[in-house]
Parts: C-alpha cells; sequence; structure tokens
C-alpha cells in the first residue's frame, strides 16, 4: 500500500513537530509521519537519553533504511536545552541550527513545548521561526490540555506560524476536542491518531496505515 502523496514533481515536504508540552507522543506522531510520507528525520537537539535517543527509537520504529540526520546538540543531562546546555558550559543559539540538506521529504522533531528555552533568550519557536517551516501541533488529552493548546496556537498565530496539523493523539472527549478545534483555522487539517499501546514497529505500521490525504 503507498500511503504517501506524490510529490515527484512539487517540493519536497518539511514539518516541524511539536506539542503542547513533554510527553505528549510526539516521538510516535514523528515515527508516523515519517513513514506516511516516507520521509528523513531530524532531531536539533537531544538532552538527556542518549543511549536510547529519539532518533533511535524512530529507527526502530521506521525501519533500518530511514535516513537520521545527525543532532546539531546532543546533551547529556535529561532537563531543558538551556539547563543542560549550562551545565556543559555550552551556549546554543538558533543560529547554529541549518535544515540538513536532503531532496526528500523531512520530519523535523523539537524538544517539549513551543517555549521550552534553548538559552535564557531564545525558545523552541524562535527555532521554528528560524528554520521557516509548517509546524505539527501534538496534543494529548489531561487536565489542563486545552488551556495549553489555545495557548500554544495562540503562540504560533502571534508569530505567524504556520500550523499545518493538529494532531489528536489519543482518546478525547467530545466536548474537549471542540473547543480545541475551533480555535484553529480551516487550512488546518486534523489528525486522529487512536492510543497505541504497545509500540513497535507493527504497530506504527498499522497506525500509518489509517491516515490518508495529508499531502
Amino acid at each position: 500500500m503507498n500511503t504517501k502523496p506524490e510529490t515527484r514533481n512539487s517540493k519536497p515536504i518539511q514539518l516541524f513537530v511539536t506539542g503542547i508540552g513533554t510527553e505528549v507522543g510526539k516521538t510516535v506522531c514523528s515515527a508516523i509521519l515519517t513513514k506516511y510520507f516516507k520521509a528523513d528525520y531530524w532531531k536539533p537537539i537531544q538532552s538527556g537519553d542518549l543511549h536510547f535517543s529519539d532518533s533511535i527509537k524512530i529507527q526502530d520504529w521506521v525501519g533500518e533504511n530511514i535516513v537520521i540526520h545527525p543532532e546539531t546538540y546532543r546533551l547529556q543531562l535529561a532537563a531543558s536545552p538551556h539547563q543542560s546546555a549550562s551545565e556543559e558550559g555550552v551556549l546554543i543559539s538558533i543560529n547554529d541550527f541549518k535544515l540538513p540538506e536532503t531532496q526528500s521529504n523531512l520530519i523535523v522533531e523539537g524538544a517539549g513545548g513551543l517555549m521550552v528555552p534553548l538559552s535564557d533568550k531564545e525558545f523552541m519557536i524562535d527555532l521554528i521561526e528560524r528554520l521557516n517551516i509548517p509546524v505539527v501541533l501534538v496534543v494529548r488529552n489531561y487536565l489542563g490540555c486545552i488551556n495549553h493548546s489555545l495557548l500554544s496556537i495562540m503562540a504560533l498565530n502571534q508569530k505567524k506560524i504556520n500550523l499545518k496539523y493538529l494532531i489528536l493523539n489519543g482518546n478525547f472527549p467530545s466536548d474537549t476536542e471542540r473547543v480545541i478545534c475551533n480555535h484553529i483555522t480551516d487550512e488546518t487539517k486534523v489528525i486522529r491518531i487512536p492510543d497505541i499501546e504497545n509500540i513497535t514497529k507493527e504497530n506504527i505500521e498499522k497506525s500509518t496505515k489509517q491516515l490518508t490525504h495529508l499531502g
């Protein structure tokens, strides 16, 4: 089954996957999008868990043939990037980042949410603005997710950053889903990804095949 739209005669798809907070499923969603679009993958900053980084997870879940571009920063401490960098005597600047050179589609995965600090003055949203590619916002249902979702959407709008996709990751009460979706534009497509209890290559493949018409 060919799940990817034809892109031979069009510009490669580039997407930045962010979330309304930590532990909302960005890496799982990135794996599904990477497989769907037959894309390369890039994690600009990895803070902690270097022995089982998001890049390693993506390779395990998507397959060995995927092209994974090296992180610009690999930091030891599992903390906010600005804190991890400070522990190692490093100062992160958004000027240090450049999209990998590739002719393929590309999925970029951020760390945490939009206002995660890279330094005392620069945040993840500033990196997104510099890279100048559309955003995928991952939302998961928990107490406070409406507030975090609407604040994230508001921040993207203020920066005039294109919110290409909103991913509802897992099950949502209809009232919660309605309020969040009422605050996106008609141009933003909503993707619903069911809960994956056991994250395996096979289950990532199954979820990918459920997606349609995302080009």
